[in-house]
């Protein structure tokens, strides 16, 4: 009888007990970071109370008080409480290189206009403007949540958090009922629903003795006496309208995880607990997460931004070891994991991926050495060298991985911050966790990628 090789084995089989209970305790949370986390702005807060409560300083105290970094020094940097870098100073000179994780926390949603507010019908409405790439069919008929802040005039910042607690009331956006629906299920998937029909219903008690708009004037009270906020402040809001609900185990098994968000929040989240677990380094180690890329990781907090150029200079610095040549050095030389999703097969749509060349759940960890679309177009193809590396430190760590494309070649495509740091001629592949229904409101991954890919990000910071 032929002798089953490592990759024959189902991954759950390779387990110990000890093995499930940490795969179990990472799952919960994991889960509970999801719940905390349904914002970038909520990420970056809960990324920090766990950075600090294992170490890390903020690097703007460090500079403020002139203190020098040395090797053990642990630091984070914010950028617009969206966006964050850990750095964990290694032994070895900086010029060597670091060691990079990163990962996104920005996820695909609906934002609120900037005058999101109306009436119509005898029902209240907020517009909204969907972000990122979405499937507008899949966001109807949904309980959703209001997340986000409101900054008036005076300077005071408004938290807003609405649909979470079992008490809260939550929001969504209507659909057509069936018995009329005859010409809207004659359109294409993505002209049934459009994106200026995203609004979500918020009201539909009249103000008493209000003439004009008296359901939209009842909501404004509402929003004043709970929230002390005026009408004309939706202008200085950012208010994301996301899936109401809690991060569920799914399946008989319990094997898996649904939840929103997890493009790319598990890949982020997996790239921290990596970072916090990480102890007495060779290398200077980061752990980069960023906000803006599911729209092209443009604007300040994101990825093509100077910000993580900015914050590395300041830890030279900080090291006394600043020059324009010892940062480009340091670039150069780093070597990074870009914390990234990829799709997971799946058997009710075959036709859109190449069997041979695709990740599946439950599999391990997920490496792409490019992304992009069609012909590449816009990825990062990692050299044979680097992947030679990878593998052989995963092997040696004994982390289980896999190898994949996004689909079929044809089919469209997607793509990371890989080529972003690439720039800076560091070596960069993709990698993280595999994902079933990703960019939909509720998405899917398994407790096993999950567990295999933290391992994955730990090796790389301890081995690259």
């Amino acid at each position: 009888m032929e002798e089953k090789t490592k990759n024959d084995v189902p991954v759950w089989e390779t387990y110990d007990e000890q093995d499930k209970e940490a795969l179990q305790q990472l799952a919960d949370n994991y889960r509970k970071f999801l719940d905390t986390g349904k914002t970038e702005r909520q990420c970056i807060k809960e990324i920090i109370r766990q950075a600090e409560a294992n170490g890390y300083r903020n690097l703007q105290t460090v500079i403020e008080n002139k203190e020098k970094l040395t090797a053990g020094s642990k630091v984070y940097a914010v950028c617009m409480k969206k966006t964050i870098a850990l750095f964990h100073i290694g032994s070895e000179p900086i010029e060597k290189g670091m060691t990079i994780l990163g990962a996104h926390i920005d996820s695909p949603r609906l934002d609120l206009k900037q005058k999101p507010l109306y009436e119509d019908g005898k029902l209240a409405y907020l517009d909204t403007h969907y972000y990122g790439g979405i499937k507008k069919y899949q966001w109807v008929t949904l309980p959703l949540a209001i997340h986000g802040v409101v900054a008036k005039k005076n300077g005071t910042l408004i938290e807003v958090h609405i649909g979470e607690e079992e008490n809260d009331p939550v929001f969504c956006v209507t659909d057509l009922l069936i018995h009329l629906a005859q010409e809207q299920m004659q359109k294409k998937v993505s002209e049934a629903v459009t994106g200026e029909n995203l609004d979500i219903l918020v009201g539909s008690i009249p103000l008493k003795d209000e003439e004009k708009d008296a359901v939209k004037a009842n909501v404004l009270q509402i929003i004043k006496e709970k929230y002390n906020f005026d009408e004309d402040d939706f202008l200085s809001a950012e208010l994301e309208v996301v899936p109401a609900g809690r991060a569920r185990e799914l399946g008989f098994d319990r094997s898996m995880i649904m939840a929103y968000g997890q493009d790319d929040r598990v890949c982020a989240y997996t790239s921290l607990v990596a970072m916090l677990e990480l102890e007495n380094v060779k290398k200077t180690a980061c752990c980069l997460l960023v906000d803006k890329e599911e729209i092209g990781s443009v604007g300040a907090t994101g990825m093509q931004s100077k910000f993580f150029e900015n914050a590395f200079c300041e830890v030279l610095a900080a090291m006394g070891e600043y020059s324009d040549l010892t940062m480009r050095r340091a670039l150069a030389h780093s070597k990074m994991l870009s914390s990234d999703v990829t799709s997971a097969y799946d058997a009710l749509y075959a036709s859109a991926f190449d069997k041979r060349n695709i990740a599946y759940l439950g599999e391990g960890m997920a490496f792409n050495k490019f992304t992009g679309a069609r012909g590449k177009s816009g990825s990062n193809d990692a050299n044979a060298e680097y992947l030679g590396e990878i593998r052989a430190m995963m092997d040696k760590h004994n982390v289980h991985i896999q190898f994949s494309e996004l689909g079929r070649v044809d089919l469209g495509g997607g793509g990371t911050i890989a080529y972003i740091m690439a720039a800076y001629g560091m070596q960069v592949i993709d990698s993280g966790v595999a994902v079933l229904n990703m960019h939909a409101p509720w998405e899917i991954t398994s407790k096993i990628d999950l567990y295999e890919t933290k391992k994955g990000y730990l090796a790389f910071l301890l081995e690259a």
